[in-house]
């Protein structure tokens, strides 16, 4: 009997011992867990750290105004009173209206004179400088692009800096083919004062969505102002300037954005987040709301490229017309075909030397038809100066052909 108790008595603690142990280790295992946790965590603390950059709109805005902004510039015509100032104020393109200030060129070939900025309006008038246009530094030796339309008029100009030293205008190169223009400024105009240029993106990279800032003389008066916005649209066709007036060009490939684009905002940058340039500011679509274009900035570095391998000039094939793209629709409405309306031909262009005439309907190039998709512009600029074409054309309902020698298209 007494072995019995004891053997119940040992059972008893062996079976306490053994629920004991069952309790305790999953706390101890819970324990374990949460104690390797906390370490790892505060191993993970006390080693070098990654630095992570939170980046914002407001953020990006201010670092591409800060980078950038000193490259804006404002560019001024030096105007005079007897001229008429409605026609100055506002020069800006509209690529679905009228056109507001001075002409922009001529558009499609034709010639404005030469290239320097010339002299004040006739003598005995004051002269007043009006702001018109905007642009950006590319260069520290005084190099600025701008758009073509907005030093298209002759006469001086000077440019002012974002923190108001003034320049003098010496040259002006005139894209023939693009609206751009290369002004030529001598940084010795303000000793001391350095002239920084802005990075060139790459507008073949851009996406529809991408974030996007503005920056020029709005309304011809605020300087350095700023608009922020997306990218729209990408390979835009417009028809830009007054076609009633005969002032129009074509641009292809045209960025669209929503950064509000003012007048006077033409030829000012519009930059990525990394602060690149990536197209120039150039049209706004006169009856809609957060419309604007921008060239692309490729096209830009080409036409840069056109100009340092020409020696300071640009050399383009040209053919001497203004006109205005008939598409499908318009061709059914008018009874005409499709092709490239004739608006102007260019006094002694090869345009005027071959026969054309104002009117005529350009049907095919070389055998290549002429749609709004593939422009006069489109094939005229992969051909080459001195390289002779076979325009096909229409004309008082009749077809026809001829031959035409492409020239070099004046520097306006």
């Amino acid at each position: 009997m007494r072995k019995l108790i004891i053997l119940i008595v040992v059972l008893v603690v062996i079976l306490g011992i053994y629920s004991g142990i069952q309790v305790y280790l999953p706390q101890v295992g819970s324990f374990i867990s949460s104690q390797s946790i906390n370490n790892n965590l505060n191993n993970s603390n006390s080693g070098p750290q990654e630095k992570v950059k939170v980046v914002s709109e407001e953020s990006v805005t201010i670092n591409a105004v800060k980078t950038v902004g000193p490259s804006v510039v404002t560019v001024e015509e030096i105007s005079s009173n007897s001229q008429n100032q409605q026609q100055q104020l506002n020069p800006y393109f509209n690529p679905f209206g009228g056109m507001f200030g001075s002409p922009f060129g001529n558009g499609g070939g034709s010639s404005n004179g030469g290239n320097s900025s010339g002299g004040n309006s006739s003598g005995g008038s004051i002269s007043n400088p009006v702001a018109i246009g905007s642009g950006f530094i590319i260069s520290s030796n005084g190099l600025i692009v701008t758009n073509k339309h907005v030093v298209s008029d002759p006469g001086s100009y000077v440019v002012i800096t974002s923190n108001d030293k003034t320049y003098k205008v010496q040259q002006i190169y005139q894209d023939p083919q693009n609206d751009i223009a290369v002004i030529k400024i001598n940084p010795s105009d303000n000793p001391g004062q350095v002239l920084k240029p802005v990075t060139l993106g790459n507008s073949n990279n851009l996406q529809v969505g991408q974030f996007v800032v503005a920056i020029g003389t709005a309304l011809g008066e605020f300087r350095n102002t700023v608009t922020t916005g997306v990218v729209s649209g990408l390979g835009r066709g417009i028809t830009a300037g007054d076609q009633f007036a005969g002032e129009t060009e074509n641009l292809s490939d045209v960025i669209q954005t929503s950064a509000a684009i003012n007048p006077g905002n033409s030829g000012g940058p519009l930059i990525n987040d990394a602060n690149q340039v990536i197209g120039i500011n150039t049209a706004v679509a006169q009856n809609g709301q957060n419309i604007g274009f921008a060239l692309p900035i490729n096209t830009v570095k080409d036409a840069l490229n056109n100009f340092n391998q020409n020696g300071g000039k640009f050399t383009y094939p040209y053919l001497g017309v203004q006109y205005k793209m008939v598409d499908r629709n318009q061709a059914i409405l008018n009874n005409v075909p499709q092709g490239a309306y004739i608006a102007q031909v260019v006094s002694g262009s090869p345009a005027a030397s071959a026969g054309l005439q104002q009117g005529d309907i350009i049907t095919k190039i070389d055998g290549q038809s002429l749609t709004t998709t593939n422009a006069l512009s489109d094939i005229i600029s992969k051909k080459k100066v001195g390289q002779t074409i076979v325009i096909t054309y229409w004309r008082n309902n009749n077809i026809a052909t001829l031959n035409a020698t492409l020239g070099s298209a004046p520097n306006q």
